[in-house]
């Protein structure tokens, strides 16, 4: 396999110069970038990108971490990054993590590595007191808020969010309430939630906080639950416009009628909430995901809060 040192021989110029043409670098003469190029063509020369990459000390290449890649809210972050990408010629490599702490783990290993130049991390699993070592070797950005100084976050204000929603609810009538989450109180959205609830609502029915809930198989499981209740909801704040599909198909189903008998109110706007005039809670996760690409490549520590909008449709 050819190397550097052949293709300078058969050039007739200098290793350097070789190292210059690969680089892009603009101080060789267009003769020598010729001669250069026209034997790397002819031995079908390709540089290991991973020993470039080194010398640059730039990989051009960030990571997502991201438990899963199938949810909403995580592909509408992904797609923010990925449009920035186009835009600035990055490549970007998606991270599962399934919220398992050591696979997060091996990713932030290849920052050490300087196999990527920086980290967005939409989802975490391990501590912000175990991450910000890692930052000492590449820009790490969340997608919410951290008050750690080591790390730049792009984020929107979700207790507010919550806040302004139950509220919403609360002045159209509604006391009986329900809520459903991703994740249990390990997660920091779930426990900013129910904290919301209790200072619009007080105490928290037992029953009307349902988890693990991603897709609308999950909507029409938990409806039949939560609506099959002897003190059934009149409200419910689900966690993705596509669970709040789910709600109302099960609704629907058993002739209650939305808003009347049910009102429903989803997140992150997604066309199948769009259709079915769902209202929601639209986190802007997109702009989210474009601005912490920007602090990545910044390599900046800013905090970016960005405003979250309430939908008002006919469902509540």
């Amino acid at each position: 396999m050819a190397n550097i040192i052949d293709i300078a021989k058969r050039a007739g110029v200098s290793v350097s110069t070789v190292s210059r043409v690969l680089n892009n670098h603009p101080y060789v003469s267009e003769s020598k970038r010729k001669a250069v190029q026209d034997v790397i063509d002819e031995l079908d020369y390709t540089p290991n990108r991973l020993a470039v990459n080194l010398i640059r000390k730039v990989t051009r290449s960030i990571g997502v971490v991201m438990p899963y890649n199938n949810n909403q809210a995580f592909d509408q972050l992904l797609h923010g990054v990925l449009n920035r990408s186009v835009e600035y010629e990055y490549s970007v490599m998606v991270l599962p993590t399934k919220y398992d702490p050591q696979i997060e783990l091996s990713y932030l290993n290849m920052l050490k590595n300087k196999q990527l130049d920086g980290i967005v991390i939409t989802s975490r699993s391990n501590t912000w007191e175990t991450i910000i070592p890692y930052t000492k070797y590449g820009t790490i950005v969340a997608c919410e808020f951290t008050d750690h100084h080591e790390i730049g976050c792009a984020y929107v204000d979700r207790y507010a969010s919550f806040l302004d929603t139950f509220q919403l609810l609360k002045d159209k009538g509604h006391s009986q309430v329900a809520f459903t989450t991703a994740r249990g109180e390990e997660s920091t959205s779930t426990s900013l939630i129910i904290k919301a609830y209790k200072k619009i609502f007080g105490d928290l029915p037992a029953g009307y906080h349902i988890s693990d809930c991603h897709s609308i198989d999950d909507g029409l499981r938990v409806a039949q639950q939560l609506l099959n209740m002897e003190v059934r909801p009149t409200a419910v704040y689900a966690n993705g416009d596509e669970v709040a599909t789910g709600f109302y198909q099960y609704a629907r189903s058993i002739q209650l009628k939305v808003p009347d008998d049910l009102a429903i109110i989803g997140q992150e706007n997604q066309p199948v909430g769009i259709g079915l005039g769902l209202s929601t809670v639209d986190h802007k996760l997109v702009k989210v995901g474009e601005q912490a690409f920007d602090l990545v490549i910044e390599n900046s520590q800013n905090k970016v809060k960005i405003p979250y909008h309430i939908i008002v449709r006919q469902s509540i």
